[in-house]
């Protein structure tokens, strides 16, 4: 009888403890053109749809209606919460870049930005 109410005891007062708790591994999800600061910085006004192509990558979104507009998106979602959201839209005329709107400016390159760049961070 004693060992029943001691074993009793002890379920009751594992009861009390937290069980830990498991959660599934979320994967880090990339998906777009990322647009760093410097590749930003190469693209100007005038410029043909071939030079920006080199300097940006193929645009993600290509629009058979508006063939003169191309949009760079970029997202990162890590453990399922979306962190980090750019948008680059570009617009050419004539085979010429004529408006950038950049609706997510990129923050300006500090020291932590640059360790995790080299692979350091």
């Amino acid at each position: 009888m004693r060992i029943l109410i001691l074993c009793f005891t002890v379920l009751l007062a594992a009861c009390n403890a937290r069980a830990p708790t498991f959660t599934p591994y979320k994967v880090e999800i990339r998906q777009g053109n990322l647009i760093t600061q410097d590749m930003r910085a190469k693209i100007k006004v005038g410029m043909t749809q071939s030079q920006v192509k080199a300097a940006l990558g193929a645009p993600l979104i290509s629009d058979p209606y508006h063939a003169n507009r191309w949009d760079y998106v970029y997202s990162l979602e890590q453990q399922g919460k979306v962190v980090e959201n750019q948008r680059l839209t570009l617009y050419f005329k004539n085979d010429k870049l004529s408006r950038i709107d950049d609706a997510t400016p990129l923050k300006p390159a500090g020291p932590d930005t640059q360790e995790k760049s080299n692979g350091k961070g």
